[in-house]
């Protein structure tokens, strides 16, 4: 087992380099999620600047007319999902209870402090204004492809920031969850621990649907946990306490392709 975690442990150092990007980007995410405005909002650098690096003001802007219907459909699927809230917590209690009558004491340990991030998450979200005139994401025309249930779908740059952050924060709580079966003896389960059937950390309602944030989330979340189970660093690597997927995995989970502009 010491073998396997050194082993683990050096090829964390030697992807490493490849992974500051992408643990750059996780860290703003959560700097983003505590401050006053959503991902997609923050300095005038990221405002000015498509996922490739071209100047928005390059591309060609969404009229008035389609921001405005942008907006109502982003209020709306918010609102839907801030209405399913009380069922995500009886689930959470309901899985509670089953934990303890199981004495899986690490995944108890480990869902209570999911379902707290989360709730503090959501009030975090909650308690601050947010005004959709200001965020780029609802101007800003599509520039991605990608595609998942035989069907393919575009976005923008914010739209595919949100992608990536699903299924990074999937991975790390995978991860978690896996170590957490494992120190309770329990058997390879990756569907059942709570964070993987609720899969909506990160998640307020935006720029995406639920449905497309619970499955990358997921996707993410079931590597996570393989490597978590096994002790090792097969599809991620760590850093600062966490753990994140490799880029080119992640890059192959999501498919990604710039349209044609």
């Amino acid at each position: 087992m010491r073998e396997l975690q050194a082993r683990s442990d050096n090829d964390a150092l030697r992807q490493r380099p490849q992974q500051r990007r992408e643990i750059s980007r996780m860290q703003d995410q959560d700097r983003r999620n505590q401050g006053a405005l959503p991902s997609g909002t923050g300095e005038r650098g990221d405002r000015d600047r498509d996922g490739d690096g071209r100047r928005n003001h390059d591309l060609t802007r969404l009229d008035r007319d389609q921001q405005q219907r942008r907006i109502r459909e982003e209020r709306h699927r918010a609102e839907e999902y801030r209405r399913g809230e009380d069922q995500r917590h009886r689930l959470a209690q309901q899985r509670g209870r089953e934990l303890e009558r199981q004495r899986r004491h690490a995944q108890h340990r480990y869902q209570q402090d999911y379902a707290r991030r989360l709730h503090a998450q959501q009030d975090r979200w909650q308690s601050r204004g947010y005004d959709h005139q200001r965020d780029p994401y609802y101007y800003t025309p599509a520039s991605y492809r990608y595609g998942w249930g035989g069907a393919y779908y575009q976005t923008n740059r914010y739209g595919a920031d949100l992608l990536r952050q699903a299924v990074n924060y999937g991975y790390n709580e995978g991860f978690e969850a896996g170590r957490a079966d494992r120190q309770d003896g329990w058997s390879f389960s990756v569907d059942t621990p709570y964070a993987y059937q609720d899969a909506n950390y990160g998640y307020y309602g935006y720029y995406l649907g639920q449905d497309t944030y619970n499955h990358y989330f997921r996707e993410g979340f079931r590597r996570g946990y393989e490597d978590g189970y096994y002790s090792r660093y097969r599809y991620g690597t760590a850093s600062n306490g966490s753990h994140v997927m490799l880029a080119a995995v992640l890059g192959t989970i999501l498919g990604l392709s710039l349209l044609d502009n």
